[in-house]
């Protein structure tokens, strides 16, 4: 394997010396992003020091001092402070040394590099950074990432799934170190399901990924990357609870079964069973849940550093939502209405690196699903498994950084609904989807300050044949702290609504499939550029992205045309997602830390009506969006304050009729939190906080979210010969049973305790 070297490029900040007590104080940063660096060895006028949880040091007696300080950490190169001002804190920032990656991406290429060096975009977030607003699942966290939204598709059990610069979370593939683990079935349900205290990292790419990931990155992707056993901690624990009486334990333990093997256990367990009901509708206002998440990962010590890792990860859930009244005994039947929802889900990830000169790398997966739900009457029962994978090679010739890889999924999908019943030998008939492909991408160093990537994929699928999915990108760094991206490629998707849809299974509308449903197809650009600003007492880094994305074959649930049903065709017309969205991070040597973000993005559907081109929002998509983070770091005591928040601009929202009281369109609607953290001795944490803190829920100045909870099987509703429903003393709204006018959590102010605990 070639070994690759890569320098951080930063530009210091003014350095000074403080002389305070009788002694030198300052604090060391990491010189790439600003963290704090706890650990480092300071040595000045022939004493030492270590810089303590929060970076700082001081060193006692130094009065007068013009004399070298000296700064050495691990995986840093040393620093010499010659000169300095007296009288001020002395700030060092340290750079990585050569060889150690602490900035690394592989998504956006499939390839470990460094963030500044890849030609494609990719946003990277660490456990630090979500721990600002702790959440019990991966689901709640990307909350706090500008452009990706968590989206709650009904009032009732709460299905929720992650929407990309506007687009559905069906659009958005979600991986597992590097891996599609998460099929479109569980996309509903199995995000939850990843223990936070496994996570090292989280990788975002906006838009198009098709030519490297295949289907379903249409839209943008998130990669989870999980900790190394070799370098995690030995034991870490978290555990919390709310004032909701919602209970979250998050534990992990390094152990070694062999010599050459270490391994990391994770568990998280989540439970929420009180119901509650705030806006009198008497439905819980939030599901209940009862979730245990088991993750194992092994990694193997082989011969000239051979990759080789294996890890499993099971998940069950019991979570339902409904009438205050229901209980188990109610499922099912049509007295009390209630969803009910339980899943099993188990998963297998690994690589394996083959024993052969050439760097072959095989990568598989292999996850089965099985879904036992119940929605008010209706039953959906689903099996599904997905079996993946993918031999890669690498090289590099010269000027080029070759890739190159084979590809085969085969998913095995089979459910209780039409979606696989064979009508003319009316029998079962399971789906069974091969899709094999193949992939090359060449990264091609123009010169020292560019780059340009060509790529391509190739897919076979059995029903829409040959799927070809092209892609480039550019890369132009004028300066060290000035990078311009040009990404430019396709993408493609094939359908599965009852798997992706929740509102084909709920509420009294019929679903309706007009013709046979085509892949669809998109075409994208997307320009990106990043500056880095350092001055005497802060740091500033800007990443700003425009883009538009161009649909064909778009598959949209119709709602209005008849408010019994939802109708799914593909798109006469076309339909567009661009925008434009600025994150800014900041950090000052007065301990204070931030970052900003703002997206304003337009998602248009384009359809020829009449010979005239009628052009309507997309429902349920933001135009705008903005969210932000404030954390101060107290120079003593080791305290941490936080304080966090989302705000969203109106969405358009599926009415069931002409008569509907309920808002058409969202107001705008911000959830705001505030977080207090102590520090002790021997790796110990205690936070706490509100979230909510404006209390807001979508129930405000709203007559009702779900239509007619009072009549969940809709016996009291009257219909003319049409099947139209008929507005009646009892109904006079005209509308039937739909759980599916939802657009933010329900769930108000409520206070958070926690403690955490990391053994190295």
């Amino acid at each position: 394997m070639k070994k690759w070297f890569y320098a951080v490029i930063g530009c210091c900040l003014v350095t000074g010396l403080y002389a305070q007590s009788g002694g030198v104080s300052g604090i060391v940063r990491d010189k790439s992003n600003g963290e704090i660096l706890p650990g480092a060895t300071v040595v000045a006028a022939g004493q030492k020091v270590v810089t303590g949880r929060d970076g700082r040091f001081v060193i006692a007696g130094t009065e007068g001092l013009t004399g070298p300080v000296i700064v050495t950490m691990v995986g840093y190169k040393a620093d010499t402070i010659n000169r300095y001002d007296a009288g001020k804190t002395l700030v060092v920032l340290l750079e990585t040394a050569a060889g150690v990656l602490t900035d690394v991406v592989i998504t956006g290429t499939m390839k470990a590099v460094s963030k500044s060096s890849s030609p494609v975009p990719v946003e990277v977030y660490t456990p630090q950074f979500f721990r600002r607003n702790p959440t019990p699942s991966l689901f709640d966290a990307l909350q706090q990432v500008n452009g990706v939204r968590p989206q709650l598709n009904c009032n009732v059990c709460n299905t929720g799934d992650i929407h990309i610069n506007g687009l559905e979370g069906p659009y958005t593939m979600v991986l597992i170190d590097g891996m599609p683990i998460v099929s479109s079935l569980s996309t509903v349900y199995g995000l939850s399901g990843i223990p936070n205290s496994l996570v090292e990292r989280i990788e975002v790419v906006k838009g198009p990924a098709s030519s490297l990931y295949g289907s379903e990155a249409i839209g943008g992707l998130i990669n989870v990357i999980t900790k190394n056993p070799a370098k995690a901690p030995l034991v870490s624990v978290d555990v919390s609870s709310t004032t909701w009486n919602e209970y979250n334990v998050d534990a992990a333990v390094k152990y070694k079964p062999s010599r050459k093997v270490t391994a990391l256990l994770g568990v998280n367990y989540f439970n929420f069973t009180k119901r509650f009901d705030k806006n009198d509708d008497n439905f819980t206002d939030v599901t209940l849940q009862n979730r245990i998440s088991l993750f194992n990962k092994y990694s193997f010590q082989r011969k000239e550093k051979r990759a080789a890792n294996v890890a499993v990860r099971y998940v069950y859930e019991d979570r339902w939502g409904g009438d205050m009244r229901w209980n188990k005994s109610f499922r099912g039947g049509d007295s009390i209405y209630a969803e009910s929802i339980y899943t099993s889900r188990l998963e297998l990830i690994g690589n394996y690196q083959l024993p052969v000169k050439e760097p072959l790398l095989f990568s598989y997966s292999f996850n089965t699903h099985t879904q036992r739900s119940v929605y008010g009457t209706t039953h959906y029962n689903a099996l599904q498994q997905v079996a993946f994978g993918q031999l890669t090679w690498d090289r590099s010739l010269n000027r080029h950084d070759l890739l190159a890889g084979a590809v085969f999924r085969y998913t095995y999908y089979d459910d209780n609904t039409p979606a696989t019943h064979d009508a003319v030998n009316h029998k079962n008939d399971p789906e069974r989807t091969p899709l094999p492909g193949f992939f090359l991408q060449d990264e091609i160093a123009l010169n020292n300050r560019q780059k340009l990537l060509l790529g391509a994929r190739w897919d076979y699928h059995p029903v829409h044949g040959h799927i070809f999915t092209p892609r480039a990108a550019w890369k132009f760094s004028p300066t060290a702290n000035d990078i311009i991206r040009l990404n430019a490629g396709t993408g493609f998707r094939v359908v599965n609504l009852f798997t992706e849809d929740h509102a084909a299974l709920t509420g009294a509308r019929t679903v309706v499939i007009e013709g046979e449903l085509k892949p669809e197809r998109s075409y994208n650009v997307n320009l990106n550029y990043v500056k880095k600003i350092y001055a005497a007492n802060f740091w500033l880094n800007i990443d700003a992205s425009v883009w538009y994305t161009h649909f064909t074959n778009r598959i949209l649930p119709d709602y209005l045309s008849n408010p019994n049903e939802i109708r799914y065709s593909n798109l006469k017309g076309y339909s567009v997602s661009q925008g434009a969205s600025v994150n800014a991070e900041f950090g000052f040597t007065s301990s204070l830390r931030g970052h900003i973000g703002v997206t304003r993005q337009d998602v248009t559907i384009v359809e020829k009506v009449a010979g005239k081109k009628e052009r309507t929002q997309q429902l349920l998509t933001e135009k705008w969006s903005g969210n932000w983070s404030l954390s101060y770091t107290f120079r003593s005591g080791g305290w941490v304050i936080d304080y966090t928040g989302n705000i969203y601009g109106p969405m358009l929202l599926p009415l069931l009729s002409d008569l509907d009281p309920r808002r058409a369109k969202s107001p705008v609607w911000s959830i705001q939190n505030i977080q207090l953290t102590k520090k002790l001795k021997g790796g110990v944490e205690i936070y706490g906080g509100i979230k909510n803190l404006l209390n807001w829920t979508p129930a405000r100045n709203t007559p009702f979210l779900i239509a007619r909870s009072n009549d969940p099987f809709d016996k009291q509703v009257t219909y003319d010969n049409n099947g139209q429903v008929i507005a009646t003393p009892e109904n006079p709204y005209a509308l039937t049973f739909d759980p599916n006018y939802v657009y933010a959590p329900n769930q108000g102010m409520r206070g958070f305790l926690g403690v955490r605990w990391t053994l190295q």
